[in-house]
């Protein structure tokens, strides 16, 4: 899934039929905080995205709020040693990474919670 990105942050790219346009919102955000955009090209699109960026950082300034950004997608977790240990030993035997691991096994208890 291609998304943009812009000083840090994270947004999707749709397509709507009935209007003929591209939309998305940035991603990772607090639910009391929606930036979205949209633009009848792609260079619309990632303009009306930064602006929006933009905009939020500016007004986190003018408030003395932090900004939060969006997830990078990186993660780091502590975890017993032995299981850390099980987890090689079972990825190692099946020929598979840890990280593919970790991810798939989130995706799958994610699935049960949708």
């Amino acid at each position: 899934m291609e998304r943009l990105e812009y000083k840090g942050f994270w947004g999707s790219i749709e397509y709507s039929k009935e209007d003929k346009c591209l939309f998305g919102q940035v991603l990772g955000l607090s639910k009391e905080i929606c930036i979205t955009y949209q633009g009848f090209t792609a260079v619309e699109l990632y303009d009306d995205f930064k602006e929006g960026i933009e905009h939020y950082l500016e007004s986190c300034m003018i408030n003395g709020n932090n900004p939060i950004k969006s997830y990078n997608g990186i993660l780091n977790i502590l975890i017993p040693a032995e299981i850390h240990n099980r987890m090689a030993t079972y990825t190692q035997n099946n020929g598979t990474s840890i990280n593919d691991f970790i991810r798939n096994s989130i995706e799958k208890q994610l699935e049960t919670v949708s």
